[in-house]
């Protein structure tokens, strides 16, 4: 590894071992009655039920040919080998445009209260999944397969946690998922898993364990703006933030990746 890349190893590690922000880890105590509230009007499960819904809609509209133009590529794939700084570059880009258009969604949906938030929650897990693919691309990933599409919803679920442990779990599945993408494993173990399914079944339940507690997190996390009049600033605070872990989480794991792949670590 050259310097930069030692660089970007090191704050990997970091993110890695750093807690949910205060306000993560403290808003489902604080917010237990109002979160109740919410909870009948949008259910966990009916969140958990949207997940893959919302995933399928971000591939659609995640485009490329920005990324190709940008770094002077003639396909995503080329980007996979070429420069780490390049691609952070690109990441970094999409990171912000991205935070943009959250903050200024929340905004308006947080204004009408709880009627916003029902419509507010299916767009920032949609902006989620589309940044989460879109970052991908920038370091030559296109997430189409069903492992990639598995290891999507992990980068969500780590960025979506409100304690160490709960990021913690879900670092341990991506990192699993991170080799054996890398190394050409999970498709060998998805063609055993119909005589020896516990293999690939010991990576797919953690991520379904993990993408249940994001659905519950992100209700937890906007209980506040179904309260009229100051929804809509936690509307925009709360959609900034969540969608500044989600780039830093898909930022940092797709570094991991694209120096896996070159053989760097």
């Amino acid at each position: 590894m050259d310097n930069y890349e030692q660089q970007q190893y090191q704050k990997i590690a970091e993110w890695k071992n750093q807690a949910p922000s205060v306000v993560s880890r403290t808003v489902g105590k604080l917010l237990k009655p109002i979160t109740w509230v919410v909870n009948k009007v949008i259910p966990p499960k009916a969140i958990e039920g949207v997940l893959v819904a919302c995933n399928g809609m971000a591939e659609i509209i995640t485009d490329c040919n920005d990324i190709i133009r940008d770094a002077q590529i003639s396909k995503i794939s080329d980007l996979q080998t070429k420069d780490l700084h390049l691609s952070d570059q690109l990441a970094n880009e999409v990171h912000n445009w991205a935070i943009g258009v959250a903050a200024a969604e929340g905004l308006a949906t947080g204004a009408t209260g709880v009627y916003g938030l029902i419509a507010d929650v299916p767009a920032l897990i949609t902006m989620s999944f589309r940044v989460v693919h879109k970052i991908g691309l920038c370091y030559g990933f296109e997430c189409k397969t069903e492992a990639d599409k598995q290891f999507v919803m992990g980068v969500l679920s780590a960025a979506g946690a409100n304690s160490l442990s709960e990021k913690a779990a879900s670092v341990a599945v991506l990192q699993r998922m991170n080799t054996m993408i890398a190394k050409n494993t999970w498709k060998k173990l998805a063609e055993k898993a119909a005589t020896n399914p516990r293999g690939i079944e010991a990576v797919i339940i953690g991520i379904k364990s993990v993408a249940k507690r994001l659905g519950i997190n992100i209700t937890k996390r906007k209980a506040l703006q179904a309260i009229p009049i100051i929804g809509a600033g936690v509307g925009a605070a709360i959609n900034t933030a969540f969608l500044n872990d989600v780039a830093w989480a898909a930022r940092r794991n797709f570094q991991e990746r694209w120096l896996m792949t070159n053989n760097k670590v």
